[in-house]
């Protein structure tokens, strides 16, 4: 964490010295598992800080603070964007999230593991709308823009993504299911109202076209 904040304070450093725009590319995590459905940006969030997880979601937290700090004591040109979960073409086989997790055993024949009953929900951007709302987020003239939430507002459970991924591949492999990890939220999907309005900003690609380009992707790339 210590490491994590001297590097947030550098780039801040930089981008006041230079006069430059800066982006943190923050997290729903800040949400926790929240109380509130769907999340909006003034939403303060339910994170346990002495979780199995609270040094990533506290880590995102407080960089958001030194960028808004930083906003306001010394001018400068701040944007915070809170990413929900996104997927797609060039994701590492083995970086741990759900999609690329799900796709890979598919492909390979192994079980899909889903943790609890499948019935937590998420929602899933794919990449390159995300992109496009960063850009958009960039490019916005108003220096006191505050978080934005950028993701999917359709909500799919887990145990409909494993489903839809194994009718997509035509390989119907088990379903493993293991107890839930501590503090894994129940719900998370965004109340995109803000980015509509100011950054003119929605999805446009489906699940099931989404899913389609990353299997894809991972059918050349495991071959």
């Amino acid at each position: 964490m210590k490491t994590c904040v001297h590097g947030f304070i550098n780039v801040l450093g930089l981008a006041k010295r230079t006069g430059a725009k800066i982006l943190q590319a923050s997290t729903s995590e800040v949400y926790g598992d929240p109380e509130v459905h769907p999340q909006k940006e003034d939403y303060w969030g339910r994170v346990n800080p002495a979780g199995i997880r609270s040094c990533y979601d506290e880590g995102k937290r407080c960089a958001e603070t030194l960028f808004y700090d930083y906003r306001r004591q010394h001018g400068v040109d701040t944007k915070v964007a809170r990413i929900f979960n996104t997927y797609g073409p060039k994701m590492s086989p083995d970086d741990g999230r759900v999609v690329s997790n799900f796709i890979c055993a598919a492909l390979k024949g192994e079980p899909i593991t889903i943790y609890g009953d499948g019935s937590q929900t998420r929602s899933f951007c794919f990449v390159t709308d995300l992109i496009s709302g960063l850009v958009k987020l960039m490019a916005n003239s108003d220096p006191a823009l505050g978080a934005v939430n950028l993701g999917n507002p359709v909500e799919t459970s887990v145990l409909e993504l494993a489903e839809t991924i194994r009718q997509t591949i035509g390989n119907k492999v088990k379903l493993l299911t293991l107890p839930l990890p501590q503090d894994d939220p129940q719900q998370r999907c965004p109340d995109i109202t803000l980015a509509s309005e100011v950054l003119d900003w929605s999805p446009q690609t489906d699940l099931d076209t989404g899913l389609a380009a990353t299997i894809e992707y991972f059918e050349a790339t495991l071959a």
